[in-house]
């Protein structure tokens, strides 16, 4: 049996990223019995999705990277997507550098990803260079993912912002609701969809139901990190009923 350690640095008002995590990974165990995970988080000040509380917010995750590898995690990710792509075109590199070496002056080597780098990352991997999203943000925060994803060299066929600025009532959105909202996103010729391009956004319960519904690769910010932790891991990427990104495939 191996334990392993995961860490999430999330906003103060995130909730959906300390559920979904652990729901896929602990979904695992049915495929790998040998496994198992605790989760550990610290969180950055957040109640408003808007550009200043998230450039405040992004200054607080130098000490949430320290105080999470006090506890020797075996891998962390930045959870918060949109407060990495608010900062400027791939500023994914320069967070994740900038913690790697807070959590390495406190004598540790963990690993650390982000949610935003790991989305784009998937995408590059498995070639999904087409792809339309969903998003909880006011339409100016999604033009900035939009313009975020594109300067990573994948093009965004459609979007929709479903223009919640609380981030707690971004968190209690019914998933459900995403089967019906992909029904009128644009997929012509898309390789794949992004059902929450957003980790506070809840979708995991409808991935692998609108992967089915519309035929197409179906993913989310917190499936991409879910599999960008498991590589780093050494572990198989497989998550029963998550979609594409997971399907092990």
């Amino acid at each position: 049996m191996r334990n392993y350690r995961i860490g999430q640095i999330v906003p103060s008002s995130n909730t959906t990223m300390e559920t979904e995590i652990p729901a896929m990974l602990n979904a695992r165990r049915q495929l790998f019995p040998n496994e198992t995970f605790t989760f550990h988080s610290a969180r950055m000040r957040m109640m408003s999705v808007t550009p200043e509380e998230l450039t405040a917010m992004d200054q607080a995750s130098d000490r949430c990277a320290i105080e999470l590898s006090d506890a020797r995690m075996d891998v962390m990710a930045y959870a918060c997507l949109v407060a990495i792509m608010a900062q400027g075109n791939g500023y994914h590199r320069q967070s994740q550098a900038r913690l790697q070496k807070a959590v390495q002056e406190n004598n540790t080597n963990i690993p650390i990803l982000s949610s935003a780098g790991a989305l784009v990352d998937s995408l590059k991997e498995k070639n999904l260079g087409k792809v339309s999203i969903i998003t909880p943000y006011m339409k100016p925060l999604t033009q900035r993912v939009i313009e975020y994803i594109e300067a990573e060299g994948i093009s965004v066929h459609d979007s929709i912002s479903l223009e919640v600025s609380d981030n707690l009532e971004v968190g209690r959105l019914d998933p459900a609701n995403l089967l019906e909202h992909v029904t009128r996103l644009d997929i012509d010729g898309v390789d794949a969809v992004i059902l929450s391009a957003c980790v506070q956004m809840p979708s995991l319960p409808s991935i692998q139901k609108a992967e089915d519904k519309i035929g197409k690769p179906v993913l989310s910010a917190a499936a991409a990190t879910v599999y960008q932790m498991l590589k780093t891991l050494n572990l198989e990427t497989r998550v029963p009923n998550a979609g594409f990104l997971l399907s092990g495939n």
